[in-house]
């Protein structure tokens, strides 16, 4: 994959691992458009890098999603890079009665959204701009806990297993076309939404670095740091993995 000169949409780009990704980006030579939900942190990203252009947008929801796709061919068709970051976790159990039914579904149907849903649909929504170029790439940010689940979400587990599977299967359907299929798979990584979760996090800039060797050398699926010795002790020791994430 050319690492220059390529115009690239950061979904979630405005902190934690997208910032990380806008800035490698950024500093080989590309054009960058990050959009994301929260206006200030957009507002803090332009004023940092004024090359970046920011667009507020909830990309689960579907008037949002289509805004931006409208707003992309119509000024920026060159768009040649797609990178799904945006995602949202929240720790539960379902066992839990307390909590209102009502109050649960939202919190579901939130997580299923960002994480799975509208990466999906942003995927088809762009695909006819993207494959136009004669090199073009889709970044799906899926996650260590898609392989192996831990038990305090349950949801936020399978949406990432999800995006995972699914990856996999479009870059098969791609395989003809000049767009090239990545797949990013974190370990537990210093953000925001990880706050007071777990102990020895992966910064952001780190995983950004690991990824764009991977990236230049078109490694399809990259997992980054401890997700390398996840995989290979869930293909030999799937109960020791099993055992070790359960209550991460």
């Amino acid at each position: 994959m050319n690492p220059s000169g390529h115009t690239i949409l950061i979904t979630g780009g405005a902190s934690g691992i997208g910032l990380a990704l806008t800035e490698q980006f950024l500093k080989h030579g590309n054009k960058v458009i990050v959009a994301g939900r929260s206006e200030s942190k957009l507002s803090e990203v332009k004023a940092r890098y004024p090359d970046v252009q920011v667009i507020p947008c909830d990309i689960s929801r579907d008037s949002d999603r289509g805004r931006l796709v409208k707003w992309l061919n119509e000024e920026h068709s060159d768009l040649s890079v797609l990178i799904n970051n945006a995602g949202i976790q929240y720790n539960y159990a379902f066992t839990d009665w307390n909590v209102q039914e009502a109050d649960r579904t939202r919190t579901i149907q939130e997580e299923t959204d960002i994480n799975l849903t509208a990466p999906i649909k942003l995927i088809a929504q762009l695909l006819p701009l993207l494959a136009r170029h004669p090199q073009a790439a889709i970044v799906n940010v899926s996650s260590g806990l898609g392989i192996v689940p831990k038990k305090s979400a349950p949801v936020y587990c399978a949406t990432k297993a999800g995006l995972h599977l699914f990856t996999k299967a479009l870059r098969y359907q791609l395989e003809s076309t000049p767009v090239r299929v990545f797949e990013v798979i974190p370990p537990l990584v210093d953000t925001e939404m990880t706050r007071n979760r777990g102990k020895r996090k992966l910064s952001a800039e780190q995983l950004a670095a690991e990824f764009w060797r991977a990236y230049r050398r078109d490694r399809l699926e990259i997992a980054i740091g401890k997700v390398k010795l996840l995989n290979w002790m869930n293909r030999f020791a799937p109960a020791v993995a099993e055992a070790i994430l359960k209550n991460s």
